[in-house]
């Protein structure tokens, strides 16, 4: 199953020579993905986006984003597994990019408020057919 998982900006990162990126928070674990789709959205520290296999692939407004994690989370195992992958591929160094990350994650929570998801969308669940 693929899915796309809303993910919260915790800082804007670029330093790594892969392009546009930003270091995301899903679920308390923290990944670099890559921003190239969304270059011209002036994406900033607090907000939304789809993320789906390294990369993030639209933004999301906050109300949207938390409805997509209550529906993630009603699915249990399958979203528990989503998140220990994530937090797995992130500890083992291995940037969604293909190349290896060399910048630092940022220190400290996140500086703005909790977990929240976006709406319910076909790409949250895959979308099309192939997809995956």
């Amino acid at each position: 199953m693929c899915l796309g998982v809303p993910g919260l900006v915790v800082a804007v990162d670029s330093t790594d020579g892969t392009g546009p990126s930003a270091w995301v928070e899903v679920g308390g674990a923290r990944r670099r993905v890559n921003t190239a789709l969304l270059q011209d959205e002036g994406l900033g520290v607090g907000d939304w986006v789809l993320i789906h296999v390294g990369f993030a692939l639209a933004r999301l407004d906050e109300d949207e984003a938390m409805a997509t994690l209550r529906d993630l989370e009603s699915l249990e195992t399958v979203y528990t597994d989503e998140l220990d992958a994530m937090a797995r591929s992130a500890t083992s160094g291995g940037a969604a990019t293909g190349a290896s990350e060399t910048a630092t994650e940022p220190p400290g929570p996140a500086s703005v408020a909790g977990p929240a998801a976006p709406r319910t969308h076909d790409t949250a669940t895959g979308g099309g057919e192939g997809a995956g």
